[in-house]
């Protein structure tokens, strides 16, 4: 594919065109501070002399009765990865779950296998059993080192972004989703802890999990705070073996994070990523453009411009 092939696939992923309603909180709430919600992958909130995060995800309710088991680890996976954007450690979990008794049996069952795994605790929530439609979500709470939250509204140009996570795993053959349970196992536990490291550390200042809007979905979710620019490499980008670029850039990784590290300290950021045998590499720096490029073979186009096609449309800090 020429790179304007790709962008075009990008602009037209379902994930990322999904955001776009996310305005409608702020039409609804006013304008936001990103940090304190709504706006990054959490919400950041002072408790004392401790920084607190917060967050929750519901699942698609297809997706529930289709697949319980599976609904309920991503239930804990979807809030554990909010969490670490926000430079949070997971402290614990809630969920509410309506639904016939097989069917919620499967997702609680999905939850304690996430919860063992992530060294999460499941501590309360609500059950309704109901023979309709089902629906789940979960709520996860986190702590952070106060002044050291990964805040979006804190990207600025010349940050270098980072792509870190697993390239070890599979796709799902029914879902646009990149697994590593199998392959990471328990190390996933500390693998999503250490965005807290390199946040009290000050090696990243702001963070974006990448989820259903996929890579650059994103990356544009990350630059539209402060209406930011960035050129992806993608021929630095790390990826699976086996997995075309187009569905890599496309899918919901298990562990995928984007990370932007003041200038010099990029490597500092990666190494704890290197160190328990994860990806984590440079893929472009900030500018002030407000355009998302991509890069391949030497060849550029512009996949969006966040000044006049925001992916959310929260309004700039």
């Amino acid at each position: 594919m020429t790179v304007e092939e790709i962008a075009a696939a990008v602009r037209a992923h379902p994930g990322l065109r999904a955001k776009r309603p996310i305005s409608l909180v702020a039409d609804v709430f006013g304008a936001t501070d990103w940090e304190g919600g709504p706006g990054d992958d959490g919400a950041a909130v002072r408790a004392g002399a401790e920084t607190v995060v917060v967050g929750g995800e519901a699942m698609l309710p297809a997706f529930v009765a289709s697949d319980p088991f599976s609904a309920g680890v991503a239930a804990m996976l979807t809030n554990v990865n909010d969490l670490a954007a926000m430079g949070a450690e997971p402290l614990a979990l809630v969920d509410t779950i309506v639904a016939s008794e097989p069917v919620a049996r499967r997702a609680l069952e999905g939850l304690r296998h996430a919860s063992r795994l992530y060294d999460v605790p499941v501590v309360g929530g609500h059950l309704t059993i109901h023979d309709g439609p089902p629906a789940l979500s979960a709520f996860g709470v986190g702590r952070a080192t106060p002044g050291r939250v990964l805040s979006v509204r804190n990207a600025a140009p010349g940050q270098r972004l980072l792509l870190a996570g697993s390239v070890e795993g599979g796709m799902r053959s029914d879902f646009p989703f990149f697994g590593s349970f199998e392959t990471r196992g328990a190390d996933l536990a500390g693998d999503v802890r250490l965005l807290a490291a390199v946040a009290a550390a000050g090696a990243a200042v702001a963070a974006k999990d990448v989820s259903m809007a996929g890579i650059l979905g994103s990356v544009g979710m990350l630059l539209e705070c402060g209406r930011l620019g960035v050129t992806v490499d993608l021929d630095a980008l790390p990826r699976p073996a086996g997995v075309g670029l187009v569905d890599w850039l496309g899918c919901f990784p298990c562990l995928a994070f984007l990370l932007c590290a003041p200038p010099g300290r990029e490597a500092e950021c990666a190494a704890p990523f290197h160190r328990r045998g994860l990806a984590a590499e440079v893929v472009g720096t900030l500018d002030d453009s407000g355009l998302l490029r991509i890069t391949i073979g030497g060849a550029i186009a512009t996949v969006l411009d966040v000044r006049s096609e925001p992916v959310t449309g929260l309004p700039p800090a």
